[in-house]
């Protein structure tokens, strides 16, 4: 399957084994680029040479160690090299770290504060940032045609999402053939975050959004079909798996799905605090979260609940039992991808559930939910339930 499109006139989409290749007409002839990447997979695998190949003659500047939550630090240091380089275009090469890495990089390098973490979180004027691209190598955050980043800051203990529209990658190439040598790990990882973005804003207000909600099922039976299907045996199916995870973690994430519905997020906010604090992988956060907070919120969300019930995990019944059936089925999706569910699946950590909530307070982020429903109190619920 191979595609090449450009998604509401923003970011180009390239899809396809060796698309890789078309770096050589999508990046400026006369750019200096800076290659960010992660811990050096790239190097491995063969995308740093088809990448380095595909740039030619164009200056590039090697950066990386970017971490699998990217610390600001690290990406302050990148914007120095940069600078000293006069780097012009930044390639995020990897997942959805690297290229959140990239887009803020790119908002970062024209700024002339020292510190300009508080200028990019108060969206206050700033310079338009450098032109920057994706080729995506790890599927699951969607991150390499959307404006978001999600940074971590060491020093402050935070963990905090930025939305920088004019930092959209121009284009994103997604061949799913980078898959192929990412660990078990990873993939499970990647199938999970990539259900979760579909569930933060399908299971929220019902509307009249037909189209959303078709999409969204669709995205969803994808996952849990095909998600199985990436730890087969038969390379073929393999393959196929690779192409359709990588697409659907694309859509679950771009602004299509999220168009005029109501959204959540309570799920991933919470879940960055637990990342912040205890360095747990983002894809487990969330489900360390989600099944309980679904059950501690069914009144609200039990008439979408039981859509997703029935539509999706075919399930019969009254509206309250599909409900209550769609979160289980969930929950053991979850488990099938050797995601925990409970703190007693990582007994290595003990969980502050008052650490939690002072980083969603620092952070600004309370009440959490689609309505504002969910506040301290509720949080502080939901965790005691998670760890029961």
């Amino acid at each position: 399957m191979t595609m090449n499109f450009t998604f509401q006139n923003q970011t180009r989409i390239v899809f396809g084994e060796g698309e890789i290749a078309q770096l050589a007409t999508l990046v400026p002839n006369d750019a200096t680029v800076m290659l960010l990447f992660g811990g050096g997979s790239i190097h491995k695998n063969g995308v740093y040479a088809a990448v380095t190949k595909a740039l030619g003659e164009r200056k590039v500047v090697a950066f990386g160690g970017v971490e699998p939550n990217p610390d600001y630090a690290t990406i302050l240091a990148a914007a120095k090299l940069a600078r000293d380089q006069n780097v012009t275009f930044i390639l995020g090469v990897g997942g959805g770290s690297v290229i959140d890495a990239a887009k803020f990089l790119a908002a970062v390098v024209v700024m002339d504060e020292a510190d300009p973490w508080d200028a990019l979180l108060a969206k206050t004027a700033v310079p338009r940032p450098l032109a920057n691209g994706a080729v995506l190598t790890l599927p699951a955050t969607g991150s390499e045609s959307n404006p978001v980043s999600v940074i971590s800051n060491s020093k402050r203990g935070l963990k905090l999402p930025f939305a920088i529209e004019a930092a959209r990658p121009q284009f994103a190439i997604l061949d799913p053939t980078t898959m192929a040598s990412l660990p078990r790990r990873q993939l499970q990882n990647g199938v999970v975050d990539a259900m979760t973005h579909v569930l933060e804003q399908y299971l929220t207000l019902p509307v009249n959004a037909p189209v959303q909600y078709g999409f969204s099922e669709t995205l969803l039976e994808v996952l849990i079909s095909w998600g199985p299907v990436l730890f087969e045996t038969d390379e073929a199916r393999q393959a196929e798996a690779r192409e359709n995870i990588m697409w659907v973690a694309n859509l679950a994430l771009n602004g299509l799905i999220g168009s005029g519905v109501a959204q959540d997020w309570s799920t991933h906010m919470i879940g960055h605090a637990l990342t912040a604090l205890y360095g747990i992988d983002h894809a487990k956060s969330l489900t360390l979260v989600m099944p309980h907070l679904l059950r501690r919120c069914l009144v609200d969300k039990q008439t979408m609940l039981a859509r997703f019930g029935r539509r999706v995990w075919h399930l019969e019944g009254d509206e309250k039992e599909v409900a209550h059936g769609a979160i289980l089925r969930t929950e053991a999706f979850f488990q099938d991808m050797e995601c925990p569910i409970q703190f007693s699946d990582l007994p290595e950590i003990s969980l502050d559930v008052e650490a939690v909530i002072r980083h969603l307070e620092e952070a600004g982020q309370l009440p959490l939910g689609e309505d504002g429903k969910i506040d301290a109190a509720l949080v502080r619920i939901i965790l005691n339930d998670a760890s029961k």
